[in-house]
């Protein structure tokens, strides 16, 4: 039987275990998008989870939604992340970059050129955005052309080229959460009726076309796409063939040769099943519910190969050794997981500066 201790290879990395770091939003870069100083050693604290996985990171000014999220499109932002990588290396870890394009979860404040959020099609998510001016209505997206596309298309490629020059093993392409690659997959987001709408085939293109462009620009190996077959975050709903697009998106993505799919499930067992079986290489897997005393049962079972930690490891950077010995948890403070200084980041301690 598989262990979670046990050793694996992901992409051109040899894992010591079957943990990893979950991407989560921290909004702690500077203003123009370079990551802050803080973020080398907040990812270098956590690198015994082997690989990490960065928050989002925008390919492009159009792919920014929050505020003061890191983007990866100018040489200053390759700078920055070239620390946070030589950070993590020094520590034994392994760093892969969450390409993330927000799409129509954007506000026009919270972006460089205050220009509208771009989408598939101009539908309004209902939701609101946190902004300087406080929590706003997300506007009316523009529905980006073909050309567009395929220029967003091409911002993902070079992205994807940056974060391997900036020291990066690799990128997770984020096509979860509401964002950009999922908006395409959604029925009442996508409303297109030309090559990039429609049926099952039309709306997981967008999908196919940006993870092949990727993995052409830095190899299959340094590849990875993360997924969230019937999420609805971000006002999405994928509709009753949202099934149906997910298997033939894995079984599209299946002789690629990626370092591995991440699935966030919510809930389809059967899907989920399915998935596994089309999936010949790594596979992680986050449970939106789970407890610490379960973790380990997907790894063991077969239905998953690494387990990527979210709130448990923001709030101990010693996971790993925490989970191996059994030592309680630090508890993670919400009102610093986004934007702030270093209180709720940096400073978390280990188990041996924890009190009795």
């Amino acid at each position: 039987m598989t262990s979670v201790w046990d050793p694996i290879r992901v992409g051109t990395a040899e894992l010591p275990h079957r943990l990893a770091l979950a991407p989560m939003t921290r909004s702690r870069a500077l203003p123009d998008g370079t990551p802050h100083p803080s973020a080398a050693t907040y990812y270098a604290q956590r690198a015994g989870l082997g690989l990490l996985i960065t928050e989002g990171v925008q390919p492009s000014a159009d792919g920014q939604g929050y505020l003061n999220t890191p983007g990866i499109h100018t040489d200053a932002h390759v700078a920055g992340w070239r620390a946070v990588a030589d950070a993590v290396h020094a520590a034994g870890g392994t760093l892969f970059l969450q390409l993330m394009h927000a799409g129509r979860i954007a506000h026009p404040d919270n972006r460089p050129h205050g220009g509208r959020p771009v989408a598939p099609s101009a539908v309004t998510p209902d939701s609101q955005m946190f902004t300087v001016r406080g929590m706003l209505d997300i506007p009316e997206p523009r529905a980006l052309t073909v050309p567009e596309i395929r220029a967003t298309v091409e911002d993902f490629r070079q992205a994807a080229r940056r974060a391997v020059e900036a020291g990066a093993d690799g990128v997770e392409l984020h096509g979860a959460n509401g964002y950009l690659i999922q908006q395409f997959l959604g029925v009442n987001s996508n409303v297109r009726t030309d090559g990039y709408g429609g049926g099952v085939e039309g709306r997981v293109r967008f999908a196919l076309e940006v993870v092949r462009a990727v993995a052409a620009e830095i190899g299959p190996e340094r590849t990875a796409l993360r997924i969230s077959p019937g999420g609805t975050h971000g006002d999405i709903d994928e509709g009753a063939d949202g099934p149906a697009a997910y298997r033939h998106l894995v079984r599209e993505l299946a002789p690629l040769g990626l370092a591995y799919l991440h699935v966030f499930d919510f809930g389809d067992e059967a899907l989920l099943r399915d998935i596994r079986a089309l999936w010949p290489r790594p596979l992680l897997l986050l449970r939106s519910e789970r407890s610490l005393e379960s973790f380990h049962a997907d790894v063991e079972s077969g239905l998953a190969d690494v387990l990527p930690v979210g709130r448990w490891a923001l709030a101990n950077p010693d996971f790993v050794e925490r989970y191996r010995t059994g030592t309680p948890l630090t508890e993670a403070d919400p009102a610093t997981f986004f934007g702030g200084d270093h209180r709720g980041y940096t400073d978390y301690p280990t188990a041996d500066l924890t009190p009795a």
